[in-house]
This record gives structure tokens, sequence and C-alpha cells, in this order.
């Protein structure tokens, strides 16, 4: 393994890798320390939804906070603080919904699932490099707006569809 770009968030490798069935090649992979996201929950029905810019496509995109570990960081301590940090609300009760890859073909990047209920109004600390709007929504409507296409940010399709199956299962 061989490092070829060591970045802010995250180092880009190439690896020389046999597969099982004997080929090998060499493969640029993206090394990620790991990322929390967070479902945070008004009450049952109403959702905390950023609206964020996102330079890598140009535009808007909908998205659950979200936001990488900072070194070794456990994945709710990550979790508290992006969901302070974004949305200027704290939570005073999390579960673990899961984790996620996101994209397995060419990065180790894991990132895990929290809901946040009881939520309570804190601070927002936004970075210099996040542009975003906050937005509680019905939950039925981001749903909606899964299916319907305008949410496509994988990790909060993932988190909408953990946290449903949450619901539906202390219902």
């Amino acid at each position: 393994r061989r490092t070829i770009r060591h970045g802010r968030v995250f180092d880009i490798t190439v690896e020389n890798v046999t597969f099982p069935n004997g080929f090998n090649v060499d493969l640029e992979i993206l090394r990620h320390p790991g990322a929390s996201a967070v479902v945070p929950l008004l009450d049952a029905e109403k959702v905390v939804m950023l609206k964020q810019y996102r330079h890598a496509i140009g535009d808007f995109m909908w998205e659950i906070p979200a936001g990488t570990f900072d070194g070794r960081e456990d994945p709710l301590v990550c979790a508290r603080r992006e969901l302070t940090e974004e949305t200027g609300y704290t939570a005073g009760n999390w579960e673990a919904l899961g984790a996620i890859t996101p994209v397995p073909g060419y990065s180790d990047e894991r990132i895990h699932l929290f809901l946040a209920r009881e939520l309570a109004p804190a601070t927002q600390h936004l970075d210099k490099d996040e542009v975003l709007e906050v937005h509680p929504l019905p939950l039925a409507q981001v749903v909606s707006m899964i299916m319907e296409g305008q949410i496509q940010d994988a990790k909060t399709i993932a988190g909408i569809f953990f946290t449903l199956n949450r619901l539906k299962s202390k219902a």
C-alpha cells in the first residue's frame, strides 16, 4: 500500500490486490476515518432535515446531519457534536440504528447511524465550509421526497429506512 494523496479528511492509496480468483491489480482506495449521521426527530412525525450545498455535485442536497470522526472519535460522540453544530439542537435520547458502507467499491468509509429524540434548542456552530438550511419536515413528506427522487443522499435514505423500521417495531 502506498499513499498517493494525504488529504484533510481522507487519504487515497494504491494497493496491489490479488483477488480470490487469482486476478492481480492495483486499486485506488479512499481510506476514510469514519463518520456518524443522525436522524433527529422533533416528535414521532417530524424530522429535522438539512438542505446543504455540496460542491462536488454543484447543488444543494437534502440530508440528515452528519460528520466525519475527529481522529479515533467514538461514533456517538461524533453524532452528538454534529447534531448540535449543524442543526442547533441537542438530544436527550440516542439510539444506535446500524452502520452502512456507502461506496465499498473504492472506499472503506463506514457511517454509523443514530436516532436522536427529545430534542432541545442549542447553539448552532457551522464550519466555514458548511452552507446549509435547517428544515423540520413531516416524516411522511421525507419518505415521499425519497420516493420521488428529491432526496438522493445514501446515508439519509438509509437513516430514514432504519428509523421507520425502529418506529414500526416500537408501535
